[in-house]
């Protein structure tokens, strides 16, 4: 509320604007209010700053597609963010041809549904390299059939299921592929006036090139969306990284399989000896019953151990590591 004048107050400001103290025109500008236009139909729901943090993110998703997709296609895959952007659903809904191919993913356990657009040029290029063509695309758009609808199901999928390495940081997803659409009318998600956004990814597999647009719904990333800022995604990068990798690097180690082989002793023989040799003859080894064994873990001596048996098999007992390498 405005501040009420008393009456000194009031004769103070006639007095100073008769004198000419104050000019009328400077107070005016002084209480002009600065006013931003507001677009009710498209309120601003995506800030800048949220659409920064999802290119990162599918920046990553990029790199992801870049690496594995190659292995399933056998072509070279190069792949770049364009843009990101938020419009309403209707705008996205309406630019649509047909036929399109959109995956309906569950963006599980986020509520609702996203939408992945997979350029038809690109979808005619995976179906004619995994049928074991060149992977060249149609001069003039079709519709595609069952079959092919199944066999490029596999790529979607596989494209679907790499969202959740980039996503670890905000939410540990389990997208799920729910259909493939070739209607754009099929594949209203959300109401028309919801606000969406839009990354747009630039696919080449070989010598063709085609777009993948990803549609986010406002309503589904509603509960994630303090943790959609650069701020955010950094610090809880930065926090799980050198863990995370120390982690994965460890539990690979330990599955790793190392040959160890026990020696019980070296001689040296002749050759026309060795030549000789027959079944029940006896080799001198340079070591005694009571001595001590060498343990090589590859080919580094690694320990010293006693022989004996362990349920009916050989078996040697540790006595002694070796530190040295």
């Amino acid at each position: 509320m405005s501040e009420v004048l008393s009456q000194s107050e009031i004769d103070d400001l006639l007095k100073a604007l008769s004198t000419g103290e104050l000019d009328v025109e400077e107070i005016k500008e002084n209480t002009e209010v600065q006013v931003k236009n507001y677009d009710f139909a498209r309120p601003a729901k995506f800030s800048k700053e949220h659409l920064r943090t999802l290119e990162i993110i599918f920046e990553h998703y990029g790199r992801l597609l870049y690496t594995n997709l190659p292995a399933y296609l056998r072509k070279n895959v190069q792949v770049d963010v364009r843009n990101s952007e938020a419009v309403v659903y209707s705008e996205f809904a309406n630019a649509l041809s047909n036929p399109v191919l959109l995956g309906i993913v569950d963006f599980a356990p986020l509520q609702g549904n996203m939408i992945l657009e997979l350029a038809p040029s690109l979808g005619y290029a995976i179906i004619d390299r995994l049928l074991g063509g060149s992977g060249e695309t149609l001069e003039k758009k079709r519709e595609f059939s069952e079959i092919e609808i199944t066999i490029i199901e596999r790529i979607i999928t596989i494209c679907i299921d790499l969202l959740i390495e980039p996503w670890k940081n905000v939410i540990q997803l389990e997208p799920r592929l729910e259909r493939i659409e070739t209607n754009s009318q099929f594949a209203q998600i959300i109401s028309p006036s919801e606000m969406i956004a839009i990354v747009t990814l630039n696919l080449k597999i070989g010598d063709v090139e085609g777009l993948m647009n990803i549609c986010l719904p406002f309503i589904t990333l509603e509960p994630v969306m303090d943790k959609l800022n650069t701020k955010y995604w950094y610090s809880t990068m930065q926090e799980k990284d050198d863990k995370s990798y120390e982690e994965t690097i460890e539990a690979l180690i330990a599955k790793a399989k190392i040959p160890i082989k026990a020696v019980l002793g070296t001689s040296s023989i002749s050759v026309n000896d060795f030549v000789n040799l027959q079944k029940g003859d006896i080799i001198k080894l340079n070591s005694g019953i009571e001595d001590e064994l060498t343990i090589y873990v590859g080919n580094i001596n690694k320990f010293k151990a006693l022989p004996g048996s362990s349920s009916d098999n050989y078996a040697v007992r540790v006595t002694s590591i070796i530190r040295e390498e």
